[in-house]
Parts: C-alpha cells; sequence; structure tokens
C-alpha cells in the first residue's frame, strides 16, 4: 500500500509538472524476414555544401527541468572568494587590540539604559588607549543606609542599580 502511495505521488508529479518523456515505438518482437529489414539507402554525391545543421531541439523530461532549475541557482548564489581574499579581507579588518581590566561607572543614557561603550572609553584611556568595547560588565545595587532602619518599609527610590564596565578591548 505504501509503495503504491509513493507511486501515485511521483506520477502526480510528473502530470502537474507537465513534463513527459518522448516515447518510441515499441520494439518489434520475433524474426523479421530478410523483405522486412529496410537497409538505408546511401545518399547521392552532391557538389553542394551541406545545409547547417539545426539547433538540437530541447528533450522534454523530468531531468532536462532539474538540470535548468540547478543552472539558475548557480547564477543566485554569491560568488566564493579563494582562501587568500579571504584571508586579506581578516587581515584588513583586524586592528592591534589589548584586553584590559578595571573598574569604571557606565553613564546613563536619556532612556535610562547603562551607555557602557563610554564607561569602556574611560577604562581605555586611563591605560593610554584610544577607544574601547566593553567585554564584560558588572551590576551592583546601590542603596540609602535608610533601608537598614529596622521596621522601615522599602521604597521605590531607596536602591539603585550601577553598571560597571570591568573588562574593555583596547585599541
Amino acid at each position: 500500500m505504501r509503495c503504491g502511495g509513493i507511486a501515485a505521488a511521483a506520477l502526480a508529479l510528473l502530470v502537474a509538472a507537465g513534463a513527459a518523456w518522448p516515447q518510441a515505438a515499441p520494439p518489434t518482437l520475433g524474426v523479421q524476414s530478410p523483405s522486412q529489414q529496410s537497409v538505408p539507402n546511401p545518399p547521392p554525391p552532391s557538389s553542394q555544401p551541406l545545409p547547417p545543421a539545426a539547433p538540437a531541439e530541447e528533450e522534454p523530461g523530468l531531468i532536462n527541468e532539474l538540470g535548468k532549475l540547478w543552472d539558475k541557482s548557480i547564477s543566485v548564489l554569491p560568488r566564493i572568494k579563494s582562501p587568500s581574499e579571504t584571508l586579506d579581507d581578516l587581515s584588513n579588518m583586524a586592528k592591534p587590540s589589548t584586553m584590559v581590566s578595571g573598574r569604571v561607572a557606565c553613564a546613563v543614557s536619556a532612556n535610562g539604559a547603562p551607555d557602557c561603550k563610554l564607561g569602556a572609553d574611560r577604562l581605555c584611556q586611563s591605560k593610554g588607549y584610544k577607544e574601547g568595547n566593553s567585554l564584560n560588565t558588572n551590576s551592583v545595587e546601590t542603596c540609602s543606609p535608610k533601608v537598614f532602619i529596622p521596621g522601615r518599609q522599602r521604597k521605590p527610590d531607596d536602591c539603585r542599580t550601577d553598571n560597571y564596565v570591568t573588562t574593555a578591548l583596547c585599541q
């Protein structure tokens, strides 16, 4: 039952695609008499040149259609770079950089989020570099001493979260 379902699906695919293989005449079985066998006549010699051959017609069929699809997909793909071109690109992108450690506070941006790029730049400048990108940050909750009073209810503005750059990649 399962093989029949696969065969039916394959047949439906061929019919839906509209592709079919050309049909040849069925072979004749048995022995033919010499009168039934045809012998091709040699062409008569001619002094005129032969006409140019007509371009071959495309054979309709699944294999031909798959070949066309393959040719189209190759033209869409980007060109693959050689290993030497890839290494050249990587060496052009790479800049000498150094990883440094320290602890510099991140500034708070207009939307309230930490701006650690400025903190990374400050950390790198303190080590003698021009700029940097943060690799590691640390968050600390800083609270008012009022929080430690026994029996006092904590209020939303009693504590804040401070962010620090602890490791940066400097250039």
